[in-house]
């Protein structure tokens, strides 16, 4: 079983529909993988489908039924914190709730789904292309 962090980014092309969106499908139907979801990246893709317009509860409920959501607590604050500043030395636009992402596959012991290009050459990430 692989555990995977669904980052926002994956969960945007899912939720469009589009050809990238449906590497992910793929990927989260598979029933190898165990999906998780931050709870920081529940924030970004809710506040990101209002913007353009898209039913955020559509959103909310695909996140809420197929994923399971990794709090945080003051303690993983602290340790994103460093790792954002330790990365962002060599990923000028790699974002805080990116930072978040990474950590908790890490802490669980799984990688990141996503196509950021912003993971790419970091270990732990499934870079979908």
């Amino acid at each position: 079983m692989t555990d995977l962090v669904v980052d926002s980014w994956a969960w945007i092309e899912y939720l469009e529909g589009s050809e990238l969106g449906g590497k992910v499908r793929d990927v989260m139907m598979d029933e190898r993988n165990k999906l998780h979801t931050h709870i920081v990246s529940i924030a970004e893709i809710i506040s990101k489908e209002k913007r353009r317009n898209k039913d955020p509860e559509i959103a909310w409920k695909a996140i809420t039924n197929l994923t399971h959501i990794l709090p945080m607590d003051e303690s993983d604050s602290k340790a994103v914190g460093l790792l954002h500043a330790e990365l962002k030395s060599k990923k000028k636009n790699l974002g805080l709730a990116d930072s978040f992402v990474l950590y908790a596959a890490r802490k669980i012991g799984g990688r990141v789904l996503t196509g950021d290009p912003d993971f790419r050459g970091i270990s732990d990430v499934m870079l979908l292309q």
